[in-house]
């Protein structure tokens, strides 16, 4: 391979680390990659780890050891997350996305890559110092978000379903009490889907009554494993007594008025 430029490198270093998050490569794998010497390749990582820290995107981290390399891990500054944040709400503010038992539609923002990439980011920004084996979350919405989540940890998603499948083979299944209709509801998480005595963050679209949060610590004590942490797109701040205390949310929902009007804000911890 010809050599390269350390513009063209740096881009190189930059596209696979991004690419790869939290995920520890040897410097072995750019020398190749790149016909560079270790040398040049550390002179590269070194303008790519000042760029991101600069542009506040993330930060790239040096291990040591045989087994040593570098990892790239996402981050968002402050101001990009309240930017967001105060565009999320904008967004969610529309009167036409009021449906029955005042509940708020949220299906298109779940599904959109734009919306739930940062928000990703953002919320995993949260958990990078946690120590989590895994980020667990409830079918069907709140997939995609934890799913942005569970990659810029660089950690797997578990999905816990709300029936048992005959293709999950042996299953836990919990009965639990609905923090939105105070109903009896049920939760199933297959055997096979993690290991005991892990570590859990909870990702999930909406946080009402905190029923399924509670439920999910509940499950999860039938694997030996611990919920470590909880986080949310939005939190319906209304409803006061929620059945989980600790969690993190980019915006907060404060209740529909008598003229179907939406007042939603930045969570504290945005502003």
């Amino acid at each position: 391979m010809e050599k390269l430029s350390r513009n063209s490198r740096v881009v190189a270093i930059t596209k696979i680390l991004m690419e790869n998050p939290n995920k520890v490569i040897g410097l072995n794998n750019f020398s190749d990659l790149l016909n560079a010497a270790k040398s040049t390749i550390s002179e590269d990582i070194v303008i790519v780890r000042e760029v991101l820290e600069k542009l506040e995107m993330g930060k790239v981290e040096t291990i040591a050891g045989a087994a040593g390399g570098i990892k790239y891990i996402p981050g968002i500054g402050h101001n990009e997350s309240s930017k967001f944040a105060k565009e999320l709400c904008t967004l969610l503010r529309d009167e036409i996305r009021i449906v029955p038992g005042n509940f708020i539609y949220m299906t298109d923002v779940m599904y959109n890559p734009q919306i739930i990439s940062r928000a990703g980011v953002i919320l995993s920004s949260f958990f990078k110092a946690t120590e989590v084996d895994y980020v667990v979350t409830v079918e069907t919405k709140g997939i995609p978000l934890a799913y942005e989540v569970a990659r810029n940890l660089g950690i797997q998603l578990v999905i816990i379903r709300r029936d048992s499948k005959i293709t999950e083979g042996s299953t836990v299944t919990i009965n639990y009490v609905s923090g939105t209709s105070g109903r009896i509801q049920q939760m199933s998480l297959s055997k096979k889907s993690m290991k005991p005595s892990s570590k859990c963050v909870f990702i999930d679209d909406f946080l009402r009554g905190g029923g399924t949060a509670k439920g999910i610590k509940d499950l999860l004590k039938e694997f030996d494993s611990e919920l470590v942490a909880t986080g949310v797109l939005v939190d319906n701040v209304g409803i006061s007594k929620k059945k989980v205390e600790d969690y993190i949310s980019i915006v907060e929902l404060k209740h529909i008025d008598e003229d179907d009007k939406l007042e939603v804000n930045p969570s504290e911890i945005m502003k």
